[in-house]
């Protein structure tokens, strides 16, 4: 092979390496605005309430047992028993628990940024059904209950925006604030009624929270049988958690979803009496469901995949000239390639500096626009054609066109993708078949 070309092809080279560095530096600057923009929804969250994971209602009794144990006194040799006594808490989950959320989303800017915050306005029923004797099973003489209360954990509890109500036993209480047991954190009880008054039998609650949150809400199926039913005007969620719906419908308008489970699929008095006893809290905190309000358009994320092809871009478009330079013996110099990788390479700050003030779509159109009208008119110049330089903006344009339709095909980015590829070295396969390439070289080392 001629010397000329070895030395063209190892310029390429080089030149595609150092464009990397402007590339490399978009990239940060993309993560960077990225995890500028997180902040700020962070600190709109902290300001108002964050995401929402509701527990509960538990009805809890407190007690206190006497513990008797035996010992031999050391002078008189007999047994002598000594007592002591430890609190502790029994709970007891609801037979049947149902909540039926509405979720309207609200949006709060700070500078070009947005946080997604929801108002849900839940009503919550069920019933609990209290055992013999509470339960115990062994010396319930030793056994001295305090006031029972049922405890609701709300994981922000700033999100309350009403006063809460209980209705227990065709009771109304009202809620207090503080979960008042470590198991449940934050969050508020309600007392019931004396222990003289928690006989067997059912007790039906019902109750309305209203909260506020940002971008997540979670839900325990905390009964042995639960249902839980949200919908919402947003119509972009993400269902996430334990378990997903049993039913879903999602369209322009919002979404409705529909959970059932039963304790056999969830085991949360397990769960529970762990927590309670070992403080191996992971399980019963971590069997939640509910749904992201996610944002359908992430023009950082967007960004950040487009800009993982732009080393494809930049070889396809140094490999169109050197076919002309081969095919149409035009010379083109390095600093021409140079110039119009720079100019590939400003596609991806633009599109990224748009993107944060109007819509990723209307970015897009005028970043390719923009860089596609550039490129043409120069390459027009640079090929001595006008004819040509119209032929090479349209086969960019193309690019441009099929590296959005990856981008908005997420599930299917990698397999277009590869499509792509081929499809592109198939077409190169095809154009230079009949090119002899050791005659090209012959000639290119005579001259």
């Amino acid at each position: 092979m001629s010397r000329s070309l070895v030395f063209k092809l190892g310029m390429i080279a080089v030149l595609v390496l150092l464009l990397l560095i402007p590339l490399m530096r978009i990239d940060g600057l993309v993560t960077e605005r990225q995890q500028r923009r997180d902040q700020v929804v962070q600190d709109i969250a902290r300001s108002s309430s964050y995401g929402q994971t509701i527990t509960g209602p538990l009805l809890i009794v407190p007690y206190r047992k006497t513990i008797k144990s035996w010992r031999e006194d050391a002078v008189t040799h007999q047994r002598v028993a000594d007592e002591s006594e430890v609190d502790g808490e029994l709970f007891f989950l609801p037979d049947r628990f149902t909540l039926d959320g509405t979720v309207k989303t609200e949006e709060r800017s700070r500078g070009i940024y947005v946080a997604r915050l929801f108002h849900a306005n839940n009503q919550l029923s069920g019933q609990f059904h209290i055992p013999e004797k509470l339960g115990i099973t062994e010396d319930y003489n030793l056994y001295h209950f305090g006031s029972p209360f049922v405890s609701m954990g709300i994981s922000d509890i700033r999100g309350i925006e009403d006063s809460l109500n209980l209705q227990f036993d065709s009771k109304l209480v009202q809620f207090e604030p503080g979960a008042k047991t470590k198991v449940l954190g934050s969050g508020v009880h309600a007392m019931t009624a004396s222990v003289d008054a928690v006989k067997a039998g059912d007790y039906p609650f019902q109750m309305q929270l209203k909260l506020q949150g940002t971008n997540d809400l979670q839900i325990t199926p905390v009964g042995r049988i639960s249902k839980v039913i949200l919908s919402s005007d947003w119509a972009n969620p993400s269902f996430a958690g334990e378990y997903l719906p049993s039913e879903r419908t999602v369209d322009s308008k919002g979404f409705r979803a529909v959970w059932n489970s039963t304790y056999f699929s969830t085991n949360m008095q397990e769960a529970l009496n762990s927590c309670a006893t070992n403080s191996n809290c992971g399980e019963f905190n971590n069997r939640h469901f509910g749904v992201s309000l996610i944002d359908p358009v992430d023009q950082y994320l967007k960004t950040d995949r487009a800009t993982k092809y732009a080393l494809l871009f930049i070889a396809l478009t140094f490999a169109g000239f050197f076919l002309f330079e081969v095919i149409k013996r035009l010379a083109v110099h390095p600093i021409q390639y140079g110039l119009v990788g720079l100019a590939l390479a400003l596609f991806y700050l633009l599109l990224l500096s748009l993107s944060e003030h109007i819509s990723f779509v209307i970015s897009y159109i005028i970043s390719a626009t923009a860089c596609v009208a550039l490129i043409g008119f120069y390459v027009a110049h640079v090929l001595r054609s006008m004819a040509r330089g119209l032929g090479f903006a349209f086969s960019l344009a193309g690019l441009y066109a099929l590296l959005y339709v990856l981008l908005s095909a997420e599930d299917y980015s990698l397999l277009m993708g590869s499509i792509l590829v081929f499809g592109l070295l198939s077409a190169v396969m095809v154009l230079t078949r009949n090119i002899d390439w050791s005659s090209l070289t012959s000639k290119q080392a005579v001259e």
